[in-house]
Order: C-alpha cells, then structure tokens, then sequence
C-alpha cells in the first residue's frame, strides 16, 4: 500500500479499495502526512473529504492521534495546522443565529448581519444590528494565523468563544483541511471554499463508493410549479426593490452597469461576506466578458427573468412525459419566447450582481430565483450529459396532477474533472468499490494506481454464507416475479427467526426499498413469525423520518447494550446502510434481504444508462448489477468494524451464487466464500453460522496477533517482513 499511495502522490491518480474498519484512514493519514513533511514543497496541503459530520469527525479525531505520535516519538512540537470545515450551521457562536433551525436561515441571517453594505450603513446607524463575532475577527483576528494543531469542529467553536472570533471565517489557511464532499463536487459551493487552494494539493474522497451519484446530484436541478410560485414572488420582490433604489438612490445602478460592460471579473469583486451566491461552473473565458446588454440593466434583467418563468411555467402545462436535450430546449425557448442561449449563461453571476447592488440582506429568501437561474445557466453552459424530462405527475401518485421539470445530469465526469484537472494527485478510496474499473471509466480519468488491498487476519473473523432456498427447498430471491410469494416470505421470516436464537446481541437486516420492507413485515405479523422472533429479541425499524429512525437506533443499541439483543430492519440505501458503523456487539450478524437494484423504471434512471451504454460502452446490465452489488457489500460491511471484530454476513438471495453477481464483491469479502458456503438452505446457514460464533467466542489476545495483523516495530523492520512487504506491493 505504501508503494501504491507513494506513485500515487508523485504522479497522479489512484482508486484504492481497502477493506472497512481496519484502519483504512489512519493509513492513509500517515502516509500522506509523512511525504508532506519530507517533501513539503511537493504536497503543500492535504485536503480530505468525507461524507457526513461525524464521519470528518472521525478523520480529525485520527489525525490527532497522529500528531501526538510523532510528538511522542520526536519529542518535538508540530507546527501542523489542520481543521475541520463546515457550514455556518455547524460552526456558527452567535447566540442567536445559531439557534436557528435550518442552515439556510442561519446563511441567510449571517448574511444580513455580516455583509459589507450592512456594516457601512451602520456608521450612518448605530443601532444596525451587526454580528460581534465577525466584528472582532475583522479588527483583530484577520492578522493573527490560527495557532498550530488540530482542530475539530467544537474546537473551532471553543477557540472562537474564547478570542471573540467568528469560526467560519478562521479557517482558509491549513495544512489539512477535512470537509464534505461537496465544497470540491458541487459548483455553486465549490467556487466560493475551494477556489484558494493550491495545485499540489492531494484530495483525498473517502467512502467515495457513491462519489458518481454526488456527482450527478451536485448538476441535476427539479423544478416544480411550487417553485415557480415561489421564484415570481422573488422576481416581484426585486422588481419593487429596484423602484425604490431608483427613486433614493440611482448612482448606485449605475456603478452596477458600469462594471457588467467591464466584464464579469470586474462585477464580481466582493468582500468575502458578500459573496453567497455563486455560479454552476462558468468557463474563466466568459467571466472576462461583458455581460450582454439585454440583461445589463437591472429592469431589463428582471423582464427578462419573468420571461423566462412564463416559459417554465407554460412547459410544466404538460399533459404527457416529454423529454429531450439541453440543445433542444434552449432551440424551443429561442422559438417561443426569443430568449438566446449566451444572456442564459450569465444568468446565476447577474442575479448574484444585482443581490449585491440592491443590498438584500436575508439571500435565504430568494432561494427559489436563484435555483431558476443557476438552471438557465447550467442548460446554456452544457450541450451534453444532461437531459430534460418534463412529467406531469409523480409515478408513486399517477392520479395527483404535480408536473415537475428535472434537468438530470447523466454524466458524472462533468462535475469531478475540474478536481482532476486542478490537483496533482486525487486518491479515491472505500471499502466497497469493486470492479475497481469501472469508477475510471465513468468518471474519465485515467488512475495510475489502481489496487484492491485484503484483510491479513489472525482469525477468520468474519463469514459471508450465500443462503438461496429455504428448508422446503423454495428458492429465495426478491425478484419482481416471486415478490409476493409466500413461501419466500414465511422462508424469509424463518431465516431471521431462525437466527435471533443463536446470534448473540445485535442483528441488523437489510430489505431492497422501504416498500418490500413493508410488505414483508406486515405478512410476518399475519403470519406471527414477528411473535416468535421477539421472544428472542426487540425489533426496531428504520422508516423514512429521520427522527424516527434516530430514536429506533438509539433503542437498539441500548437493547444490545443491555443484554437483551435486538434487530434492527433497514433499507438499502438508505441512513443505515451508509453513515451507521455496528462495533463489535452492535452487529454480530448482518442480512441482506434480495439484491438491491435500484427501481428501474424511472426515466431519469433509463436516461443515464442509455448515455453510459453510448458514450462509455458500459451495458445497462453490468451497470446495475455493479450498483446493486457495492450497495449490498455497503450493507453487509456494516458488520466488522476492526480486526478485533467479527461478524456473520448473510445475502439471502440464491442470485448472490452465481459467479457474475459474486465476482463484483469486494476481493476481502471474496476470498473468504468457499463453495460450502453457496446456495445454503436456512437449516445449512444456521449450522455453519453456530460453528462460526462458536470458534469466534474462544479467548483472542493481542499476543496472539503479534506477528500476522499485529506488527511490533522490529518485526517490521526485519528483512524478512520488509521482502513480503514488497512481494504484496508487486502482487497488488
């Protein structure tokens, strides 16, 4: 691995699968973080991103260790600045903002008491509520560098308690610097966090093993008449805005179509507080140009953006599904309504523009016109990878007129190239990203590492078993065809059943959709399998209310904690199967229910694999058994959480057999399924799942590591482990 990341970082980039919870991060850290202070002028930052809080939480808190090690074993004192970032929700001091409840009010309100025009009016006005906190750290805290260390979120938060300063605006110069996915992935984030760091920069995208769907969510937009109501209501807003302003103060548009003719560059210097909004992606070419002169003053711009909303209003009249190109859409608004492609592409920076000059302090409110424009800036700036599908209703509710317009971006290169092409080296790593070719392919990039790492054990501590047919010899699968037959779903019931009497403590199960989860629930109820199985353990279930699915996790592991065991029902993609880590107790066996593919008769779903299938050459069935299959491996993977953790994996699905499904699981589930362990009934899966834990309950020490998954620092160093080091370098 070591020779792997080292290519990686002097000459390009890598896809890297390594096995889940056996310290995948903390490897990468050291490594990373060992060549930048060798060759300091070679990496000059670490930027790493992960998914959600607690996971950068988690990378900060590693990172930590790291640090206290080398100050340990150098005994000097490291001058490393490295921090978490977040969005003002997350860090914000001020009593009352942060009190709010959604981050786009905190935003919203944090711009009206921050921006630059708000604090020179208030040398006119006293009384003008500003924020203290960004006051303090303007006077004093802009000349003082945050102090060398490492920095969680709440340490952030402390320091500036402490100094008086305003967090959020602390954090531009660090070694490290861990944050979401979407301050690199997203354009209309990533212009305003990541535009001030540097080329030779490493990024790395943990648990990236659904980095092509942030992708393709960061460019796709939805557009309902709701929306449309809510934007004339901002439009009308601004309209009677730019009245007052003309009556009270007409230099100051002026100033403003001054600078548009100079170009958009020009327009666009603004002190850091102001600039909120930003545009999806506009060529550096267009920003040198002036801003077209139908759109250059600010009554034209807002007639021409009410034009634009009597089109969207009239394309969402629809009685049918339509759906066609970027091209063909910008060709049926230039028809209809003369509106040209090149004042589209401006749209997002104009609007920005006249935000500014009219000095609206609350942005929060004016969400709904700026998502209008960055849409009439994204299908001007594109001509592939995107499609426009217009439907009049929502499959779920085909009765409920509720039209909605989704500009879905197909291809998920378009939002990720700007990363590769900015950075010397992009590491994109997870437990789960087999077949490791297909990520290149779909993203277009070419890796010059490209290596799927195995699990070195002292023990076989975990036990994937393929369960196809239940004891009456009636193949399990949650096909379409056998969905509702019963005798899979009594088979289903009896496997759990089955194993909630010999699973110590936590079981968490898998379904393919919070439907089929329903629906086979509520026939174990009928059927009183749901009696039995609660004899031996408490039933929690995840639903799709966030709070509610808080509440049944914390009940669960508070069963488990308590020695009555539990089992948790889930669904695939959904929070479970992604954020939750079940250490040790918390999930000593895990089932998948079916195979999750993802529900295939949506358009926008069909859209996108006809564009892979031409302009990737990836066949529509080989991309959706690669989907279904790294979800399934995200599930089962829930289970072992470290070396010193075990657990049963069960994929209760007879299609799990064959070679071509089990060939696109990770390579360390891979090598530990034997043919004994195919196509088991649920009596076989419970007797080799009892040998199992009965060999997983004998006394395990760490001596008895030392050696195989355990190296001492002698042990290392010796010639013997140094040549099987470079043996699996070569191999991998």
């Amino acid at each position: 691995m070591h020779e792997k990341v080292k290519l990686n970082l002097k000459n390009g980039h890598g896809v890297l699968e390594m096995p889940s919870g056996t310290g995948k991060t903390i490897s990468l850290l050291s490594l990373i973080v060992a060549y930048q202070r060798a060759f300091p002028l070679e990496v000059t930052k670490l930027i790493y991103c992960s998914r959600t809080v607690p996971e950068i939480e988690k990378v900060v808190e590693e990172l930590r260790k790291l640090m206290e090690f080398y100050s340990k074993e150098t005994g000097e004192n490291s001058n490393f600045l490295a921090l978490a970032l977040s969005s003002r929700k997350n860090l914000c001091i001020h009593p009352e903002v942060s009190s709010l409840r959604f981050g786009k009010e905190v935003d919203g309100k944090c711009h009206s008491l921050t921006a630059s025009y708000i604090r020179a009016q208030r040398h006119s006005n006293p009384n003008l509520p500003v924020c203290r906190f960004y006051e303090e750290f303007d006077a004093v805290g802009r000349q003082v560098p945050l102090p060398a260390g490492i920095y969680n979120l709440d340490d952030l938060k402390d320091f500036g308690r402490r100094k008086g300063w305003c967090p959020y605006y602390l954090i531009l110069h660090a070694n490290i610097v861990v944050y979401s996915y979407h301050y690199l992935l997203d354009p209309k984030i990533a212009d305003l966090v990541s535009k001030e760091l540097a080329k030779k920069s490493v990024v790395v995208f943990d648990e990236a093993h659904n980095i092509d769907n942030v992708c393709i969510d960061s460019m796709s937009v939805n557009i309902t008449r709701r929306m449309l109501d809510r934007c004339q209501n901002n439009v009308d807003t601004l309209q009677n805005t730019i009245h007052k302003i003309k009556e009270t103060d007409a230099a100051k548009l002026k100033e403003e179509y001054r600078r548009l003719v100079e170009g958009l560059k020009e327009a666009n210097v603004a002190r850091e507080t102001d600039i909120y909004l930003a545009n999806p992606v506009l060529p550096d070419e267009i920003l040198q140009e002036a801003v077209p002169g139908n759109i250059r003053t600010a009554e034209h711009f807002v007639g021409f953006l009410k034009r634009f909303l009597e089109y969207l209003k009239s394309r969402l009249r629809v009685q049918h599904v339509v759906q066609e190109s970027a091209p063909q859409f910008l060709k049926d608004i230039f028809d209809k309504v003369c509106i040209d492609r090149k004042p589209l592409r401006f749209c997002a920076e104009r609007l920005q523009s006249l935000l500014r000059t009219l000095e609206i302090a609350d942005i929060a409110d004016f969400s709904a016109v700026t998502l209008i424009s960055n849409f009439a800036t994204l299908v001007s700036t594109y001509s592939q990878g995107f499609t426009i599908i217009i439907e009049p209703f929502e499959d779920r509710t085909p009765t409920i007129s509720n039209p909605v317009l989704h500009f879905s971006c197909m291809d998920p290169s378009i939002a990720i190239k700007p990363v590769f092409q900015r950075f010397q080296s992009v590491v994109i790593t997870s437990g789960t990203l087999s077949p490791l070719d297909i990520y290149p392919r779909i993203l277009d990039f070419r890796p010059v590492t490209m290596a799927s790492f195995t699990m070195t054990l002292a023990r076989t501590c975990l036990c994937p078993l393929i369960v196809g047919r239940g004891n009456d010899q009636v193949a399990l699968s949650s096909k379409f065809e056998t969905r509702e037959d019963f005798a899979v779903i009594r088979n289903y019931g009896n496997l759990l059943l089955e194993m909630s009497a010999v699973v110590p403590d936590g079981i968490v199960a898998f379904f393919t959709s919070y439907v089929y989860m329903e629906n086979i629930v509520a026939s174990w109820y009928e059927q009183g399998i749901l009696e039995n199985i609660q004899r031996n353990k408490l039933i929690f279930i995840e639903t799709q209310d966030a709070a509610e699915t808080s509440m049944a996790l914390e009940k669960y592991q508070e069963a488990c904690e308590n020695g009555r065991g539990a089992i948790l029902l889930s669904v695939a993609r959904g929070k479970v199967s992604e954020g939750i880590d079940f250490v040790h107790h918390f999930g000593r066996a895990v089932i998948m229910f079916g195979v999750p593919y993802v529900y295939t008769q949506s358009r926008i779903l069909k859209a996108r694999l006809e564009y892979l299938r031409d302009q990737f050459q990836i066949r529509e069935n080989d991309f959706l058994t690669f989907d279904a299959m790294r979800h399934a491996a995200q599930c089962v993977g829930r289970a072992i959480r470290g070396k010193t953790d075990y657990g049963l994996m069960i994929f209760a699905d007879k299609r799990y057999a064959r070679a071509d499904k089990r060939g696109k699981l990770p390579r360390w589930i891979q090598e530990h399924i034997s043919d004994g362990s195919l196509n088991l009934t649920v009596d076989e899966a419970v007797q080799l799942s009892k040998h199992f834990l009965r060999q997983m309950a004998q006394p395990f020490r760490q001596k008895d590591q030392l050696g195989l998954s355990l190296l001492t620092l002698e042990q290392l160093e010796s010639e013997e482990m140094l040549q099987k080091i470079t043996q699996i370098a070569h191999q991998t």
